[in-house]
């Protein structure tokens, strides 16, 4: 949803630096409230859904390793998105610790994923006007191809009424 908000705001129908903030502040209050589901009943929540053990021992571990390194990136991880806040909020991490990097990597995935959409408006504008300045060309060249396969047909086809 992001990166198609990036690409309407490249073609002037939202503003990019709404867009960012609104990403910025969804994102960081969306893993706040999964944060604080995990940091109240996170034993409970993880147990209704045992489909999370996997995701749950992965980010257990990675937690123990890269703690800043997880609560920044968790977002980005495929498969974490929900889990990894609910698991972190029911680990030891104190809410402010985590409330102080879900923001740093909130505003890093609103910037990234933001731009991706305004770059590719940004790419995709560059094409159409190559494709335009060259569309004369291509143009010719179809009209080209297209007489020389009618000569073709035309010359193979007067060879098998000949014999």
């Amino acid at each position: 949803m992001l990166i198609l908000a990036g690409f309407a705001a490249h073609q002037g129908y939202l503003s990019f630096p709404i867009v960012l903030a609104l990403a910025f502040v969804g994102g960081t209050l969306g893993d706040q409230l999964f944060f604080f589901l995990g940091h109240f009943y996170g034993q409970a929540v993880i147990a209704r859904f045992p489909s999370w053990t996997d995701r749950v021992q992965q980010v257990c571990r990675l937690l123990q390793r890269y703690h800043a390194g997880v609560i920044v990136g968790i977002r980005f991880m495929y498969g974490l998105r929900i889990a990894g806040p609910v698991v972190i909020g029911a680990s030891a991490v104190p809410p402010w610790r985590f409330a102080l990097f879900n923001m740093l990597g909130a505003a890093i995935w609103a910037m990234s994923i933001g731009s991706i959409g305004y770059l590719f408006g940004e790419a995709l504008q560059w094409l159409f006007t190559d494709i335009r300045r060259g569309e004369e060309g291509v143009l010719l060249f179809i009209v080209v191809v297209g007489l020389l396969f009618g000569v073709v047909r035309r010359l193979q086809r007067d060879r098998r009424a000949e014999h």
